[in-house]
């Protein structure tokens, strides 16, 4: 009878140690299910945008901006680094949700994505080696090659709109190396992008050959249909509201480039 009974209490005790167990992984599960994580897609080599310190944190003002939209909507953000072309096939097959990387708008684009409200505006620059005096404005791309990243807003409107020939690259430094080595003609690019990159490189042989005057705004990319763009807008609205974009700004560029 003994040993009936302390098979008993056994089997009871391991019963107990189950239901314990089973609330235990169902209460972390309830705690995944309610931890809202925004993925972020960025390249991580974008300097000023997206790049790493000295001590390589990642950092930038699309870095610090998605940041603060992510805090404003109640998430954590997770940053999945890329190269350009790379980045939008892993958006693509949704392993991100939004992607931070001073995406162009644009109506080929608009076809297949959603995009956030604009929060920032820069200037197209064209940019050659300092002993290329060829190159004086935009229109004499014509059958020029071009180093950018394939897909980029920069490679369509060197094609389509000034019959360049884009050299294909991976960043932005690698479009810059290409000219500097005349391997390539020229390249375009923000010309924040360019301004700060002299600040790195005061030595580098390029120069500005022109910059275009309209305005080219960049927003969050967004899979259509998603939920999360009228979350990023509102987050937006209130970072434009009480001036955290603008500061966010100047930080990395000493003036507002958020409108």
């Amino acid at each position: 009878m003994k040993k009936i009974s302390a098979a008993i209490a056994l089997l009871a005790t391991l019963f107990l140690v189950g239901c314990s167990n089973g609330a235990d992984n169902q209460s972390a599960s309830s705690n995944r299910e309610e931890r809202k994580v925004l993925r972020v897609g960025t390249e991580g080599s974008y300097r000023p945008f997206s790049y790493h310190n000295d001590q390589d944190e990642l950092v930038g003002y699309d870095v610090e901006v998605a940041q603060a939209v992510a805090e404003r909507m109640g998430y954590e953000v997770e940053f999945h680094e890329a190269a350009w072309d790379a980045m939008l096939a892993a958006f693509d097959a949704n392993r991100t949700d939004a992607i931070f990387n001073q995406v162009s708008i644009t109506e080929e684009r608009q076809e297949k994505y959603d995009f956030s409200e604009p929060y920032s505006v820069a200037h197209i620059a064209l940019i050659v080696h300092e002993d290329n005096n060829e190159i004086q404005a935009f229109s004499d791309l014509a059958g020029k090659g071009v180093a950018q990243t394939i897909t980029s807003n920069f490679a369509l409107m060197s094609e389509e709109e000034y019959g360049a020939e884009v050299v294909s690259v991976e960043t932005f430094n690698n479009s810059f190396d290409l000219v500097m080595n005349e391997r390539a003609d020229a390249t375009l690019n923000d010309d924040v992008i360019f301004y700060d990159y002299l600040n790195q490189q005061p030595d580098t042989p390029l120069k500005i050959a022109a910059t275009l005057d309209e305005g080219v705004s960049a927003a969050v990319l967004l899979h259509k249909d998603a939920v999360l763009v009228e979350e990023i807008n509102a987050a937006l609205a209130e970072l434009h509201e009480d001036g955290t974009l603008t500061e966010i700004s100047e930080k990395y560029f000493n003036r507002d480039i958020t409108q």
